[in-house]
């Protein structure tokens, strides 16, 4: 298979020592969990002491922070000054006014936005965000979680999108299901979490060099 250009985030890190070996490995974007609900949240200092050692040695690498259904003023307090993320990703249900008051309020950061894909017609939902948003990004519902439960959306809802944004595939994406996503999907990037975990929010570096290996090459 060619190499290709692919973008990997791995998400759902929860230390300053993982993080610096994932980006080594060449991951574009590094996400951290700041739901409470999530298993793979950790604190506003935490995260800020990640990102910061992130900014300092990988410059050029994204950092996300996910965020929930959110108030736009809790996020900003949680910037502890200056940001330290350069995207805030929301994965919750927040709808276009959101994106709306978030732009304005924080015009300086990128901003993804998460859908949770149920059926084929949860994709016609998306086509009115993408004037508001500067990236998509595809996760499989659950009911009992927003994300990282390691579901696949069913591939034949993905075959053939087309967004006039970034879009990135997420959801029990592992090492056995690259390459009919590479070959048949042909998102813009690829958000790994669940598959390549130890446990939530500890990574198997091994395995997290494995996968992007594949993907990259």
């Amino acid at each position: 298979m060619p190499k290709t250009n692919t973008l990997v985030k791995i998400c759902g890190i929860t230390s300053e020592e993982q993080a610096l070996k994932v980006a080594k490995l060449g991951a574009n974007a590094i996400g951290i969990i700041s739901v409470k609900e999530s298993p793979r949240y950790i604190s506003a200092e935490i995260k800020k002491k990640i990102f910061r050692s992130l900014e300092n040695f990988y410059p050029k690498i994204q950092r996300v922070t996910v965020v929930q259904n959110c108030p736009i003023d809790l996020i900003i307090k949680n910037f502890l000054g200056n940001p330290s993320e350069t995207i805030i990703q929301l994965h919750g249900d927040e709808d276009i006014d959101y994106c709306k008051k978030i732009r304005d309020k924080i015009p300086n950061i990128g901003l993804w936005k998460a859908f949770r894909i149920k059926t084929e017609k949860d994709l016609d939902k998306i086509k009115p965000f993408e004037d508001f948003v500067d990236a998509i990004l595809l996760d499989s519902w659950n009911k009992d979680t927003y994300g990282g439960s390691g579901k696949k959306i069913k591939s034949k809802f993905l075959k053939d999108l087309k967004f006039k944004k970034t879009w990135w595939l997420a959801g029990g994406v592992s090492l056995d299901w690259i390459d009919e996503i590479l070959s048949d999907l042909k998102p813009d990037g690829l958000d790994i979490s669940s598959s390549i975990e130890v446990y939530p929010g500890i990574k198997n570096i091994e395995a997290t060099k494995n996968i992007i290996e594949k993907i990259k090459s």
